[in-house]
């Protein structure tokens, strides 16, 4: 099987989707919604994007359930391979980007791209729940991770 970049996401407003399909642009991605992704996928991906939003200072719930499903069926498994994050926050997005890395380095995974929070400034339930439109230039930044980690797999930088 060749190489390729598995993106796995989780949305409810559209941001963290759009995020996720502009990151998946490089022939070697393969996008996954967080609920469909196996141990199997892990395993046979050769790197990893995890894209989703924070949620009361969290990753969301079906993020970390992908995690928490499949964590030990892989544990020791995917040792060293590369990884990059995406987060949709309504305020700074931190306390979901480390959760993501405290589960990265678990696995032992290996960060080759700085996070990329990118902020909403959501605070009211109403703007929290409400449908997002991520701006074009953020867009750019997530085909450009995208891109560059599938380049990077596809000719075994990482």
């Amino acid at each position: 099987m060749a190489a390729h970049m598995l993106v796995i996401w989780h949305s409810r407003t559209g941001a963290s989707e759009a995020m996720a399909h502009a990151a998946a642009q490089h022939e070697a991605a393969r996008l996954m919604r967080a609920g469909d992704v196996t141990a199997q996928d892990l395993l046979a991906a050769s790197g990893y994007v995890f894209v989703c939003p924070e949620n009361l200072a969290t990753m969301s719930g079906a993020m970390k359930e992908m995690f928490d499903t499949n964590y030990y069926p892989v544990l020791g498994q995917i040792e060293g391979r590369p990884y990059a994050t995406i987060i949709a926050a309504g305020s700074d997005g931190q306390g979901a980007q480390r959760q993501l890395d405290r589960i990265a380095t678990g696995w032992r995974l290996k960060r080759v791209a700085e996070p990329l929070i990118v902020n909403f400034s959501a605070q009211s339930a109403q703007e929290i729940l409400a449908a997002k439109t991520v701006p074009t230039k953020i867009l750019q930044k997530c085909h450009t991770l995208g891109m560059s980690m599938g380049e990077g797999i596809t000719l075994g930088v990482f």
